[in-house]
């Protein structure tokens, strides 16, 4: 079973084509234009992978 963290990183990877959650204190690298379908996308997934730890 996957980690809190491992599941959020796969997604953010996976979904939302993020290299990384780790802040890395510059702008290019930590803010990212999303669109809202991939960020709904995201939030299932997150979501499922909630339910499926219970």
């Amino acid at each position: 079973m996957k980690t809190r963290d491992e599941a959020l990183a796969n997604i953010a990877a996976t979904i939302l084509d993020l290299e990384t959650l780790d802040t890395r204190n510059s702008d290019r690298q930590d803010f990212h234009e999303l669109a809202v379908w991939q960020i709904k996308k995201a939030l299932e997934a997150a979501y499922a992978a909630g339910r499926e730890a219970k």
